[in-house]
């Protein structure tokens, strides 16, 4: 359970009708009731995607039944839901069936035949409460509570899991490709071509790059235009691409989540050719080198503000379904931030790598709490390096022997964003073979098992179709993609996977879309 995620729009539809309708019903759903002692906020997660009701679920302690405001279902998508005051009835036409339920009657009318509830519908404070278990059955949905993180999963009939890929568009990797600088036609139809592959191979969610160097692929009244669109940084392509992606995305039953490089500010150290609202050129205080790239300082809180407030621009305006982070936090290569550390230290914090993970822990904590503010339904994830640490260094750390990992190298105590629950899903990019022995693939699938495991945080794996065909240990056949996909199906946790990236998907390495399609029965 727990690996489904909305293909298709009856989905979400059927989805919306259960969380909308229910009350948690009976069968061991403990949900916190009214007045008790704080307990973490009941979470209700469908096919993937964080639902949220203005009034939370109530608990009917004595008879452990959780009920729902069915105002939750008048507010979404698709399922005919009415309500007659006069008689106090709440009718519900979804998907061939018919639910009929009057408030405080313990028998409910399933398509004209009469079903025993286990607690009638009730009038809380003006709002109609249902049972959810009720009617998720009813509806043919999968529910599941995870008592430990308070967590009700619901997945619906045909869902399948998350089968991501990454959209590159830094350097013009994966869209769009230089030869369409300024032609709006071609990148359109660059993007639809690319589609059209990655949903052939059972692909059901892109994962695009909409800020590849802190600048933008749509209209921005903070960051100038990508350079990857028309060759030149700050150059009007003409129309909205981010709001044509998500159209044709969504077209389609696929899902969109917006994939930003925080704290990356230039791929190269030069600022010629940067736009003057580019962030280098505005706020030079604000920048460090490391190697050949430019980065934002992340121990600046007013620039670590301002990258939220870029990606709080986008959750905003557009209709996207995720906010995704990759790993850039701190470069591997560290910066040159002895000063910074003096000057913004108010915690006293006397280690700089402690200092540096607080800085990068207070990032995602204030991201994750603004999008969940602002647009409760879209999810927010992070991809880390696929090593946490070490078990030389930690020994609750995988049994690797990985040069870097995220909480060493990086700074991103992931842990951290787990526990606390900051996050709604991890994607580790775990890019080795089952046959390499430093950081070998299904122990590190284990270990982030174990880390996700009843937390109500999800787990997405990173795969990398990119070594396929190199030299490196396990990737001489493209067996390997499909028998890690196979190894992870042993896991309720793993919610799916994410490939790395789409123009080496398309390139078809040793003949792995063929297995792909196989493997998902296509």
């Amino acid at each position: 359970m727990g690996k489904r995620m909305r293909a298709t729009g009856k989905a979400i539809l059927l989805f919306w009708a259960v969380c909308v309708l229910l009350g948690f019903g009976s069968m061991g759903y403990g949900i916190q009731t009214a007045g008790a002692a704080k307990e973490p906020d009941i979470r209700i997660i469908l096919d993937h995607r964080p639902l949220v009701s203005d009034v939370a679920p109530y608990l009917v302690p004595k008879h452990n039944v959780t009920l729902v405001p069915l105002r939750l279902i008048s507010e979404g998508i698709g399922a005919t839901v009415g309500w007659d005051p006069a008689s106090k009835t709440v009718t519900v036409i979804q998907m061939g069936r018919t639910i009929v339920m009057t408030i405080g009657q313990k028998t409910a009318l399933v398509n004209g035949n009469p079903v025993e509830l286990l607690y009638p519908p009730q009038l809380m404070k003006d709002r109609t409460m249902v049972p959810i278990r009720f009617v998720s059955e009813q509806l043919g949905l999968g529910v599941e509570w995870r008592q430990a993180s308070q967590t009700i999963l619901i997945t619906t009939p045909g869902g399948v899991e998350l089968r991501g890929v990454w959209v590159a568009s830094v350097y013009n990797l994966d869209w769009p490709s230089d030869k369409s600088y300024g032609d709006e036609e071609k990148q359109k139809q660059e993007y639809v071509r690319l589609l059209d592959e990655l949903q052939a191979m059972g692909m059901n969610a892109v994962f695009v790059q909409v800020r590849p160097s802190a600048d933008a692929l749509y209209p921005s009244e903070r960051v100038p235009w990508s350079k990857v669109l028309t060759g030149v940084q700050g150059q009007d392509p003409g129309y909205d691409p981010l709001a044509f992606m998500i159209a044709e995305t969504h077209r389609r039953g696929m899902e969109f989540h917006a994939w930003f490089n925080p704290f990356r500010a230039n791929t190269s150290t030069s600022t010629e050719g940067l736009d003057p609202d580019h962030v280098a050129v505005r706020h030079p205080e604000w920048i460090l080198r490391s190697g050949s790239t430019l980065y934002i300082n992340p121990g600046i809180p007013e620039a670590r503000k301002h990258i939220i407030d870029d990606i709080m621009e986008v959750v905003r305006r557009y209709d996207i379904d995720g906010v995704h982070l990759d790993d850039y936090f701190y470069p591997s290569g560290g910066l040159p931030d002895d000063d910074t550390f003096r000057k913004y230290n108010a915690k006293k914090i006397k280690d700089k790598g402690d200092w540096r993970r607080d800085n990068i822990n207070e990032f995602i904590r204030l991201l994750g709490e603004a999008i969940r503010k602002e647009k409760p339904r879209v999810s927010f994830g992070v991809s880390p390096f696929g090593v946490w640490r070490n078990k030389a260094d930690d020994p609750t750390g995988s049994d690797t022997r990985a040069g870097i990992t995220a909480y060493d190298d990086t700074f991103a105590d992931v842990r951290t964003w787990i526990r606390q629950g900051w996050v709604d899903y991890v994607a580790p990019q775990i890019y080795w073979s089952r046959s390499f022995s430093a950081a070998n693939y299904e122990k590190l699938v284990d270990w982030w098992v174990n880390e996700v495991r009843d937390t109500g945080v999800m787990l997405y794996v990173g795969h990398a179709p990119y070594k396929l065909g190199t030299k490196e240990t396990g990737w001489d056949t493209a067996e390997e993609i499909v028998n890690q996909l196979k190894y992870n199906e042993r896991y309720p946790e793993v919610a799916g996977d994410l490939f790395f990236s789409a123009k080496d998907l398309r390139r078809n390495p040793l003949g792995l879309i063929e297995l792909l399609k196989r493997h998902y029965g296509l």
